[in-house]
């Protein structure tokens, strides 16, 4: 699944894809247990992954799909830490895929955020198509 199709939702737990628009929201189904829903546009801020980033301290950002590459590049020699791991095992581990992270900009909640996402779509396996792009 590309990650052009992947939501994440304000509000709401988990990642998500769009089964159908309607007027004033979107009904989405959750890509954990597949149960669908209708989130209305103005109490919720859609966003595909393909469109996050991470900040870099040379002003720029690092696309997801690019740390998802190398975070699964990197899956054998240095697995990505449970989200529950302490602060300075995530930031060391961030350090080591984007070594130019922005340490003022990047919070805490920012690389659990990232490593929540990766950890699911590694286990339902859906990466493929975004990593050769």
């Amino acid at each position: 699944m590309k990650l052009s199709e992947i939501l994440a939702i304000t509000g709401l737990p988990g990642l998500y894809k769009v089964v159908n628009e309607r007027k004033g929201g979107l009904i989405v189904e959750s890509l954990a247990d597949g149960k669908r829903r209708f989130a209305p546009q103005r109490k919720h801020q859609f966003a595909p992954l393909e469109s996050m980033a991470m900040y870099t301290d040379d002003g720029e950002a690092e696309p997801l799909n690019k740390l998802f590459t190398r975070m699964n590049e990197q899956a054998e020699d240095n697995p990505a830490p449970a989200v529950s791991a302490p602060k300075d095992v995530l930031f060391e581990y961030v350090a080591d895929v984007l070594p130019n992270y922005d340490k003022e900009r990047v919070h805490p909640s920012d690389i659990k955020r990232l490593l929540k996402w990766y950890h699911f779509m590694k286990e339902n396996d859906l990466f493929g198509g975004d990593e050769e792009e």
